[in-house]
């Protein structure tokens, strides 16, 4: 492909999906409002068609655009084509899928309901807007760009999960903000100090130049806790059990699956992974993210079977994954050497996780609104990104053995020990998924079916196919797939074979009215606490306030009668002064007799 394409292509990936964010807008302001009209048409859907196209067909490149922010740099490499391709497909089905979800609020937009139309166009306005940050950020190389990227994504998105406007939609929407300020807070402090501290305007520069920075395992946290925000590392995941619930399935499936990889995709961008030269206090940051991530992984699970809501048990299922990575991640910055094997198999994770995450967010909506389709056959395919996940067949199957020779073969066993007790826990969230969504199947085919061709089941369909079948077309991509020897077959799967241990008798206990959950932690977990203490600092700074209000009021009383008291005393010395102007004569003479007696006796 001729450089002149591959910069077309680059340029058309992120202005197509800004000139359909503008088309409505610019219709109104051009021929005036006509007729209210559903905005998901299937134009607005393919806002993701370019990128798709360049992770295919582009290969590997660069575009310089000397005239953009402080200089662009963007490139396409193979990490790079694998995250592109992935997550421009999840966007792709994920908003074809939405035309379905919201058709309810266009007929009712169509029909005069003025709330629904605001809301309808609010999220055909955001959707396209979130997805160019979210490509930015994976195609820039210069640090203006990533970070413009990272921000529009994040902020962008907040319209997205507070899109239902209810209760408990503004309570998710505020603590997604609170953290994405937050960790907006932190990115940028690491990323100014970095590139301040080295002179450099790119990436790259800035990952190989910590290494060498004196400060540099400091500006590393900074960058590790700002993006573990967005990954969902243990203690910063309070966002995601509260938002993934509330927010239209659709978003829920490109929050959960594309926007917090960027977490991931920027621990790899700043991260010194693979330096020989990294300093020692790299290797005990990596060891706390490794500690943390296996934290997150097995404490999540526990956490998240749980939930009520499939949605909410998804949410932990997330953070429990992202766990898994960021503990991959902190492996590869322990130990250098072992990062060249590992990162494909970071990347391949990050992929298969996107798009199985994704199905199965896509196939809550699908169980809330079933397609006629047998009740054995549904369940059989809502199962399929399950046991996936769980890794036992498709993509978790080829993504679990790729990481775990890569440990193996750099001798770190022991971590593939907890990753597999991890993978417990994953079989767990996902049998209570099922369970969940089973329950509320049953109830749902009472209100009748949608065909197969509805946008809705055809977008889950083929998202879960490409799920299942991420190792076969990964090639097309520039990578690899491939696929587990059969003797190491059995080692992949006793962690799905120990789930179902424990879910047998689960289901048994609970069929019989037992409850295993005697009380259950809310979606948010620490959120909650946190935020009852927040309002308790609240109300003390409050009371405080009102006391040195109190303080000040006493204080200025004070000092107003003070002056009132001076006053008094300014003019009885006013009164003196006349007194002393009209005895003046006398007291000269009398002063002038004192001085004469005192001359006298002293010379006595």
């Amino acid at each position: 492909m001729s450089q002149e394409i591959f910069a077309a292509l680059m340029i058309a990936a992120l202005l197509w999906p800004l000139l359909l964010m503008l088309r409505e807008p610019l219709m109104a302001a051009l021929v005036g409002r006509g007729e209210a009209r559903f905005p998901l048409d299937p134009l607005w859907a393919t806002a993701p068609l370019p990128a798709l196209a360049l992770a295919l067909l582009g290969g590997d490149g660069s575009l310089t655009l000397s005239a953009w922010l402080l200089g662009g740099v963007w490139v396409l490499d193979e990490p790079r084509r694998v995250l592109l391709g992935f997550t421009g497909l999840l966007w792709l089905l994920a908003g074809w899928y939405a035309r379905g979800y919201l058709a309810g609020d266009g007929e009712r937009a169509v029909a005069g309901n003025d709330r629904a139309a605001s809301r309808l166009a609010r999220f055909a306005l955001l959707w396209p807007l979130t997805l160019t940050g979210n490509l930015l950020l994976l195609l820039a190389e210069d640090i203006a760009s990533f970070y413009l990227g990272f921000a529009v994504m994040t902020f962008a998105a907040y319209g997205l999960v507070i899109h239902s406007g209810t209760r408990d939609a503004l309570t998710g929407g505020r603590a997604y903000l609170i953290m994405a300020v937050l960790g907006e807070g932190l990115i940028l402090g690491g990323l100014l100090w970095g590139a301040g501290s080295l002179g450099t305007l790119t990436l790259g520069g800035l990952r190989e130049g910590l290494v060498n920075l004196e400060h540099g395992v400091w500006i590393g946290l900074l960058l590790w806790l700002g993006f573990g925000v967005k990954a969902g590392v243990a203690g910063l995941h309070l966002w995601l059990p509260l938002a993934h619930p509330v927010a239209p399935t659709p978003a829920s499936a490109v929050l959960s699956g594309a926007m917090v990889k960027a977490g991931v995709v920027g621990w790899m961008a700043t991260l010194p992974l693979g330096e020989p030269a990294a300093a020692q206090g790299f290797v005990e940051l990596g060891r706390a993210m490794l500690a943390v991530g296996l934290a997150g992984a097995l404490g999540a699970a526990l956490v998240g079977v749980c939930q009520r809501h499939p949605k909410a048990v998804l949410a932990y299922s997330s953070v429990s994954q992202l766990g898994m990575l960021a503990a991959l991640v902190g492996a590869g910055l322990t130990a250098p050497g072992l990062w060249p094997a590992l990162a494909p198999a970071v990347v391949l994770f990050a992929a298969h996780h996107g798009l199985t995450k994704g199905a199965l967010f896509l196939g809550v909506g699908i169980g809330e609104h079933p397609p006629r389709l047998p009740a054995w056959a549904l369940a059989l395919l809502l199962a399929l990104p399950a046991l996936s996940l769980a890794g036992a067949l498709g993509s978790g199957l080829a993504t679990k053995w790729t990481f775990k020779a890569a440990l193996y073969d750099g001798g770190h066993s022991g971590l593939v020990a907890w990753l597999s007790l991890a993978a417990v826990g994953t079989t767990l969230l996902m049998a209570r998924t099922l369970w969940c969504q089973w329950q509320g199947e049953r109830q749902a085919r009472h209100n009748g079916l949608m065909p197969l061709s509805a946008p809705m089941p055809l977008a889950w369909l083929l998202l879960l196919a490409s799920g299942l079948l991420l190792p076969a077309w990964l090639p097309l991509l520039g990578a690899e797939g491939g696929s587990p020897p059969r003797e190491e077959l059995a080692g992949l799967w006793w962690p799905l074979l120990a789930g179902l241990a424990l879910v047998l008798p689960a289901i048994w206990l609970t069929r019989r009215g037992v409850s295993l959950a005697w009380h259950r932690p809310p979606p948010g977990d620490l959120w909650w606490p946190l935020s009852r203490a927040a309002g308790r600092l609240v109300e003390a700074a409050r009371a405080g306030g009102e006391r040195l209000a109190a303080i000040k009021g006493g204080w200025v009383a004070w000092w107003m009668e003070l002056e009132r008291s001076g006053t008094a005393a300014l003019d009885a010395l006013g009164e003196g002064e006349s007194w002393l102007r009209r005895h003046a004569a006398l007291l000269t003479m009398a002063v002038a007799i004192g001085l004469a007696l005192v001359l006298l006796f002293g010379a006595a």
